[in-house]
């Protein structure tokens, strides 16, 4: 038997723990079992009832008639439980019990023990802490999840990993709610063994799931994960995250503006991009926005994306318009400078039908939105039949309710279109939908040398920072080191003297850069004062440019090697204008990158301003991003800051290099 139809379509499944007070959780699963109508065998185990809820028990699994597929497992000595089901050969136990990396060292420690010797028996282990398995077209309820109390939810063909156990009874209530099925719901719990994405790759090979949402708390593998989204993406179902802690600032890192930069939002970003994962912001866009996503794919478009949208209530349309231009998404009508096409009430269905037909077939909008007034409540066959005969094609359509209207919006369920009862988790599945992306392309992987004059472990000083960005191919400004009390050096006036200490990364915060020196005399005045009168002092040539960017890498320890380029200075951190990509990216990549940095405006020429040298900053940010192909990846992170973008060439004044092992 393959892990998948242990895991979702067991033919036997024994309950260890089962309970016969009703009011308990351990009850749930054999009266969801059969409340569900499964087919298959159950075996309730309780060691001091013969019966439970009417039914024979087994005093242990060893004293079972049958093989058992799936053994769900909610007593306190889990241990014990995971022997008897390594001698009866039992391939997948999923464990509701608690107390291993969810209660502190010692509970993570002895979950340890327990994945090593499941590994030993041959037994996959789901949770601990897991709420158990949902196989709604397969009538499988292996979970304590009181959403099983439902008497009839609908199956579908979307399939969900939570590692919020409750919140799949959230996701699939609300879903019926709305006409929305599920196929296959999946708590994780602490994920000890099967992960979420060993769960997507299952799900990408599951004929009945067609699109697979992920509820995220945190990603634990991110490299599993990542593999299970591309073969999602190869069987063509997308996959959406909804991922907590978009408010958390996570670790910064306050040696450099790109730990700060590229947190652990804008990292999970990054890398939802990188893997083909849709990432939205709101829980009812979750629900709501596998139909927009089904049996559709990522548009890449070089240019805003456009929307027309068609209303018989010009201020619900409002209401989702005013987020889309937030979002930066244009409202276009054909042969009309109007934002929406705005029909009257008068107008009959037939007439609506038409202009939506019209749209649908409009090669200048990229998908389309019908908003539905007060007759999706009162009168949905009115409302919704002209949407259903003109809902043909392949152009994305989503519909916005702006009433209560659970008929209308099951009604475009059943159509397979993506219905909204809010104008957020409209804008936002839109949104969502334009950002989506495919799964990038294998990445360079040839090894990278370290210059052998620069230390691979400790702190680096800036002049040791800017040999390594030189021996990746950055060009930096040219530059020496003046030692007391002479302070030579054969660099041509004007310079800057800068403070050479690897332990002060921002050198303007303490007053460690003069600009603008133009004698040597000056320079030892100058240099007495930054040196304290016995230190060396970094001296480098002054280098004017068109404007300045920050170029950025961290190895990220979620989600591996980032690359960051952006507006630059001082005030970087302020501005935050910056895109991330996973590292290392080729130069067209970085090209693309530095194409959506606003701040760029003017080295792309605004105005008639002197353009920069682009092209030039792509190769220095390709080049920073080969730090990812260094063995070991010794860098923790590191930033040129600024690098000066000239009408030729650039030129870094600032680097900074921070070790894993200082």
């Amino acid at each position: 038997m393959s892990l998948a139809q242990a895991l979702f379509a067991p033919r036997s499944v024994a309950l260890v723990g089962a309970s016969g007070d009703e009011t308990k959780n351990s009850a749930r699963p054999q009266r969801y079992l059969r409340k569900h109508g499964y087919c298959g065998k159950v075996f309730p185990i309780n060691s001091t009832r013969k019966e439970v809820l009417g039914e024979k028990t087994y005093p242990s699994l060893n004293e079972t008639p049958s093989p058992i597929d799936h053994a769900f497992i909610m007593v306190e000595d889990v241990e014990a439980a995971l022997e008897d089901c390594g001698r009866r050969g039992v391939p997948v136990a999923s464990i509701f019990s608690d107390g291993f990396a969810d209660a502190g060292a010692g509970g993570a420690a002895r979950q340890a023990r327990l994945v090593a010797r499941a590994r030993e028996l041959g037994v996959r282990l789901l949770g601990p802490n897991s709420m158990g398995v949902i196989n709604l077209p397969g009538r499988v309820a292996l979970t304590v999840n009181a959403v099983l109390e439902m008497d009839s939810p609908p199956a579908g063909a979307t399939s969900i990993v939570s590692q919020s156990g409750t919140m799949l009874g959230t996701v699939l209530s609300r879903g019926a709610a709305r006409g929305l099925g599920f196929a296959k719901l999946v708590s994780v719990g602490n994920e000890a063994d099967l992960g979420v994405g060993e769960l997507v790759e299952l799900l990408a090979a599951d004929p009945e799931t067609r699109t697979i949402l992920l509820f995220l708390e945190t990603v634990r593998d991110a490299r599993r994960l990542a593999a299970g989204a591309r073969a999602a993406h190869a069987a063509g179902k997308p996959v959406v995250a909804y991922k907590l802690g978009r408010s958390q600032l996570g670790e910064r890192l306050a040696r450099s503006h790109t730990g700060a930069l590229a947190g652990e939002d804008a990292a999970l970003d990054a890398y939802f991009r990188d893997c083909g994962i849709v990432r939205v912001d709101l829980l009812e866009t979750l629900i709501e926005i596998p139909p927009l996503l089904s049996r559709k794919k990522p548009l890449h478009l070089s240019r805003h994306p456009r929307v027309a949208v068609v209303t018989t209530t010009g201020g619900g349309a409002a209401s989702v318009v005013d987020r889309l231009g937030m979002l930066g998404i244009e409202t276009v009508a054909p042969g009309s400078d109007a934002p929406i096409v705005d029909l009257t009430m008068g107008r009959r269905s037939e007439g609506y039908g038409a202009v939506l037909g019209e749209l649908l077939a409009f090669p200048g909008c990229d998908a389309v939105l019908a908003v539905v007034g007060s007759s999706a409540q009162f009168h949905p066959q009115l409302a919704i039949e002209p949407i259903l005969a003109a809902a043909r094609g392949a152009k994305p359509l989503a519909v916005f309710c702006t009433p209560q209207a659970d008929r209308s919006l099951a009604l475009l369920a059943q159509a397979g279109i993506a219905a909204f009862r809010t104008p957020e988790a409209c804008a936002d599945a839109l949104h969502a939908f334009f950002t989506w992306s495919i799964p990038r392309v294998q990445r360079e992987t040839t090894p990278v040398a370290w210059p052998k004059d620069v230390p691979a472990r400790g702190r680096l000083n800036e002049v040791q920072a800017l040999k390594l960005f030189a021996a990746l191919g950055v060009p930096v400004a040219a530059h020496a080191v003046a030692n007391p009390p002479e302070y030579a050096h054969r660099i041509p006036y004007p310079v800057a003297a800068k403070i050479l200490s690897a332990e002060i990364a921002h050198k303007t915060d303490v007053g460690g850069v003069i600009l603008g020196i133009s004698n040597r005399r000056e320079l030892g005045e100058k240099a007495k004062i930054l040196g304290n009168n016995s230190q060396p002092v970094l001296v480098q040539a002054m280098v004017a440019g068109a404007g300045e960017a920050i170029a950025g890498y961290r190895d990220d320890p979620v989600v591996g090697p980032l690359v960051l380029v952006g507006a630059g200075g001082t005030l970087a951190e302020l501005y935050n204008d910056v895109v991330l990509r996973l590292a290392p990216v080729g130069e067209a990549e970085a090209l693309e990158m530095i194409g959506q940095v606003r701040g760029f405006a003017a080295l792309r020429g605004y105005r008639g301003l002197p353009p920069g040298d682009l092209q030039a900053l792509a190769r220095a940010v390709a080049a920073l991003s080969r730090l990812a192909l260094v063995a070991g990846r010794p860098v923790r992170e590191a930033e040129g800051n600024p690098l000066i973008v000239k009408g030729e060439g650039v030129a870094a004044v600032d680097a900074l290099a921070v070790m894993k092992e200082e």
